[in-house]
């Protein structure tokens, strides 16, 4: 997770780069709504478009970890914007939802739990 937030920031900052010139000085309570919306709509953006396709986000590419449903299959667009905002509701909740896992039969976030999503552990290359 550390290694993701690492990604995120850069996300965040890239992202903020591009958007400052155009928003402005973020003065008005309706500037800063917007920007924040704006970097919420980056952030799934980065999230979904790994999930989707190949389940797998630059950090959990390099830790080897993939995400699928129950089954085995990708996840779908629905489930990927599900686990988006249950992650990030469970994430605004000190971490409930990740605090999950340490209580989880099988080590699962709850997010994953709820939407019948899972991690699973991709074998090295031979």
């Amino acid at each position: 997770m550390i290694y993701e937030s690492l990604l995120v920031i850069a996300v965040v900052f890239v992202a903020s780069f591009v958007a400052l010139p155009v928003v402005g000085d973020l003065h008005a309570p309706w500037q800063k709504h917007l920007f924040q919306v704006f970097l919420l709509g980056v952030l799934f953006a980065y999230f979904a478009a790994f999930w989707l396709r190949s389940g797998q986000t630059l950090a959990m590419k390099t830790w080897r970890v993939r995400l699928v449903r129950a089954d085995g299959g990708r996840v779908s667009p629905g489930q990927a914007a599900l686990r988006f905002c249950l992650a990030l509701a469970g994430l605004a909740l000190a971490g409930a939802g990740f605090w999950w896992a340490l209580f989880d039969r099988d080590r699962q976030f709850l997010h994953d739990r709820l939407l019948g999503t899972r991690l699973i552990r991709v074998p090295r290359p031979a």
